[in-house]
């Protein structure tokens, strides 16, 4: 029969181990799918409520360094081919940056086409300021400019999609992030 001193031994010693089991559901990995098609995000992306009828996914990212700010992941889906060609929204992308003085948008910005399986990606990495606005679509929406910044947007054309992927945050945390996110994209199977 245990003693109340062996009790508390054993309450001190599951009490020690609660921040490892919290640790540990904080890395969390999120295997996210789309048209059947799975990935699994990288263990440091942070899954975030789903807070609109149209985001399938919202991870937010840490920031690194001197950054402020974490950066943000979100999947849109709008319905089966809704949402616009990937030319239409590569131009609404490019259009929420301003770029720095004495270039044009089309010089900080590289678009890519590729295939992951059998769908077409198309793929955009821009940077300068971005307009950042609470509610896109909403032209009554107060716009914050926000230096530094860079996107990387993905139009992924799965069967049922089109799928948009937008990673969008202080330009070095995205640039820290762009490797396991191009490996995140083209890991869909």
């Amino acid at each position: 029969m245990f003693k109340l001193s062996s009790w508390i031994i054993v309450g001190v010693i599951a009490i020690a181990y609660v921040p490892v089991l919290r640790a540990a559901d904080d890395k969390k990995e999120v295997v996210v799918e789309v048209d059947g098609l799975k990935s699994t995000a990288p263990a440091n992306w942070k899954s975030e409520e789903v807070t609109t009828k149209f985001r399938t996914h919202h991870f937010r990212i840490p920031h690194v360094a001197d950054d402020k700010n974490d950066a943000e992941l979100t999947i849109f889906f709008f319905g089966t081919g809704s949402g616009g060609t990937a030319e239409a929204n590569v131009k609404r992308w490019k259009g929420m940056f301003v770029p720095p003085e004495g270039k044009e948008i089309d010089d900080v910005a590289k678009v890519e086409n590729f295939k992951v399986g059998n769908v077409n990606v198309t793929y955009l990495d821009v940077q300068g300021t971005y307009k950042f606005k609470e509610r896109p679509f909403d032209p009554a929406a107060k716009e914050e400019l926000r230096p530094d910044h860079r996107m990387l947007g993905v139009v992924f054309e799965s069967p049922k999609g089109p799928y948009f992927f937008r990673l969008v945050g202080p330009a070095k945390t995205v640039t820290e992030n762009k490797k396991a996110f191009e490996d995140w994209v083209k890991g869909f199977k």
